[in-house]
Order: structure tokens, then C-alpha cells, then sequence
């Protein structure tokens, strides 16, 4: 593994995954009242960028399922693809509820990323795809239980609920694939380059554009949160019947 891994992991994969980088420099501004509860900028960053995850690890997990030469590679491919079509299911009904626009695409660190690994094969994808997705899903575990433990928004502690149990599922099946060289990657994890937001940031669909949908796979395991039933519920904290702003944008 050695040098070439860390320049993978360095140079090309370390992405503002799910919202490392901070849409501004106020997160925790309201920017919505709505009757699921009061919307911050880092709620609905966290939004945005469970959905630009989605963008890029699903398709490294269909790629996965066509490149992994090893059984452990193989299933955790599976749970990348059965895990982010339920997360993005999750993410695609909530955002219209919220104003949230949502992105179509990964940022170009990300979908870098995805054209990285599919230049690869045999041992040096199995590992790169072991080491990159078990660090990246370590960056943002904690992210992860921030929004959860700080959120006023159901809807949006709903969403952390389901990454929360997805992320972590992630790190373990790329832990049980055997090649995970936690010494790199923990340091990876910790010390993080610094990249321009241009490079973390998935850009804003074309108007018009019709939304991409992650589609399950057809053994699906994972499943979306009960939007309806949570709507229907007593959602918000303090939100009242408030209608949300005008949709904030993406980034």
C-alpha cells in the first residue's frame, strides 16, 4: 500500500463528503420556520450534501460490484448501493418540504474520485476502495451526530438517524473487507488537506433539469424514513404551521 495509497488518499479522495466545509460562516442562522421546525444553514447544508454523497458512492458501489475481486470488497459495493438509494429516497422527499434545492451531481472532488477508481482494477482497486470510503465515512461519523444531537428540524433528524445508521454501516463492512491500513487512514481522517469550497461543493442543477433518482437495487434491504408518517405526526419543536423561505440554494 505504502506511498501510492497515501497519494491516493491524499491527492484525489479526500472529499467535503457530506458537509466538511461550511456553506458560510453563520450555520447555525435560521434561515426557514417551518412546521417540522426551524431550518439552520448547516441543516440544510447536511441535506445537500447526504444527497451529493449519494452521487458519487453509489456509483463507486455498482462499480465495485463490477471491478471487486474479493468477496468483502463485493458486499460492502452491495451495502453502498442499497444504503444510499434509501438515504437519497430520504433526501429527495424531504428537500421539497424544506425549500432545500438539491444537486445532481457530486462535487468535482467526488466525481474525480469516481473517475479515479474506475481507472483502476484488480488489487489496487480493492484496496484504494477499502481505504478511500473507510476514511471518508470516519470524517463525517461525528458530523454525522452533530446534526443529529443540534437540530431543531424533525425531518432533518430524521435524515441524521438514517445516515447515522448507514455511515456506520459503511465503516464496518469496509473494516471486514481486510484491507483497510488504519494507520493511513486514520491520519487521513484527521488531517485533512485544505481544498478550495469550489472543489467541495456540488453545484446547483440547471434549471429545468429532471432530478436524478438512485434507484434500489432489487434485494433492497435498506429502508427510507416514514416521511408521511412523520409529517403527519407532531413534527416540528416550536415551528408552528410556518411556511418554509424561498428555497435556499445549493452550497
Amino acid at each position: 500500500m505504502g506511498g501510492a495509497m497515501a497519494l491516493t488518499l491524499g491527492a484525489l479522495a479526500y472529499p467535503g463528503m457530506l458537509g466538511l466545509s461550511k456553506v458560510s460562516s453563520s450555520p447555525d442562522r435560521v434561515i426557514a420556520n417551518t412546521q417540522w421546525g426551524p431550518l439552520t444553514e448547516s441543516d440544510r447544508d447536511f441535506v445537500v450534501k447526504v444527497r451529493a454523497a449519494g452521487l458519487w458512492e453509489y456509483p463507486v458501489g455498482q462499480i465495485g460490484l463490477q471491478k471487486g475481486t474479493t468477496k468483502g470488497v463485493i458486499e460492502a459495493s452491495k451495502h453502498l448501493v442499497d444504503g444510499h438509494s434509501a438515504l437519497d429516497t430520504t433526501c429527495r422527499k424531504i428537500a421539497p418540504m424544506l425549500n432545500i434545492t438539491l444537486p445532481n451531481i457530486a462535487s468535482p472532488q467526488q466525481e474525480g474520485f469516481v473517475n479515479t477508481l474506475k481507472s483502476e482494477s484488480g488489487k489496487k482497486f480493492d484496496t484504494d476502495f477499502a481505504n478511500i470510503l473507510r476514511m471518508t465515512h470516519g470524517s463525517i461519523f461525528n458530523t454525522v451526530a452533530k446534526i443529529r444531537s443540534t437540530t431543531k428540524n424533525s425531518l432533518v433528524r430524521a435524515l441524521a438517524d438514517q445516515a447515522n445508521d448507514t455511515v456506520l454501516d459503511h465503516i464496518t463492512v469496509m473494516e471486514k473487507t481486510g484491507l483497510v491500513d488504519f494507520d493511513q487512514t486514520l491520519f487521513q481522517q484527521t488531517t485533512p488537506p485544505k481544498l478550495p469550497d469550489s472543489d467541495l461543493t456540488p453545484p446547483p442543477p440547471p434549471a429545468g433539469q429532471p432530478e436524478v433518482v438512485l434507484t434500489p437495487p432489487p434485494n433492497a434491504t435498506s429502508t427510507p424514513v416514514d416521511i408521511d408518517g412523520l409529517a403527519g405526526g407532531n413534527g416540528g419543536s416550536g415551528g408552528g404551521n410556518a411556511a418554509p423561505s424561498p428555497s435556499p440554494t445549493v452550497g
